[in-house]
């Protein structure tokens, strides 16, 4: 099992890595949507290829980070009961619902999704809007995003096996260190409050 519980901290550290640069992905179809926008204002021209471009890259993000949304505990939850039950029965819903749904559902994705970039790629099929985007970086992100999801659901099951042996401590417990964000946050709030007024 401890040689599993490695193999789960180098997963998370990945997943967390990941998720963190993942970030500028949102930033970058921001910027593009906004440059895009004030283009056809002002020149009074577009290309559907900075459209396409935006939702490509959303995709990424969305897709993408669908693993460390997984690994931080934020993904979409029922909580009405689950959040009644002891941690040891949640435990056990866990494991469940990874075993019986989420692992078996991302492999049955993967066998149709990778024929299917496949596909796209060999093709090289294109956008069907003038001056679209060729299709096959977009078709990639649903392997790619389910596989992450896989190999995080993967180390969030031992995680939770190990938890239910008692090897561990509970991992879903939120940790009361900060990240760095959190940190630089508090400390332009700080700044802004100290800001003498005028």
């Amino acid at each position: 099992m401890q040689a599993l519980l490695k193999l789960s901290k180098a997963i998370d550290w990945f997943t967390a890595h990941l998720g963190r640069w993942l970030i500028w992905l949102i930033l970058a179809s921001t910027v593009i949507s906004g440059i895009n926008a004030v283009v056809r204002k002002v020149f009074n021209t577009s290309s559907n290829a900075y459209l396409e471009v935006q939702w490509y890259l959303f995709t990424a993000a969305f897709l993408l980070a669908a693993g460390y949304t997984l690994l931080n505990g934020e993904h979409v939850k029922i909580d009405v009961i689950y959040g009644r039950l002891s941690r040891k029965t949640q435990n056990a819903i866990d494991i469940f619902g990874f075993t019986v749904f989420l692992l078996p559902m991302c492999a049955v994705i993967l066998w149709f999704a990778v024929p299917f970039f496949l596909q796209g790629f060999r093709s090289g099929e294109m956008s069907q809007n003038a001056g679209g985007l060729v299709r096959w970086p977009v078709y990639l992100m649903m392997p790619l995003g389910f596989a992450l999801l896989l190999v995080q659901g993967v180390s969030e099951l031992i995680k939770r096996i190990a938890f239910g042996m008692g090897l561990i401590e509970d991992p879903t417990a939120k940790k009361a260190e900060k990240s760095a964000e959190e940190e630089l946050a508090e400390e332009i709030r700080r700044l802004a409050e100290e800001k003498p007024k005028a």
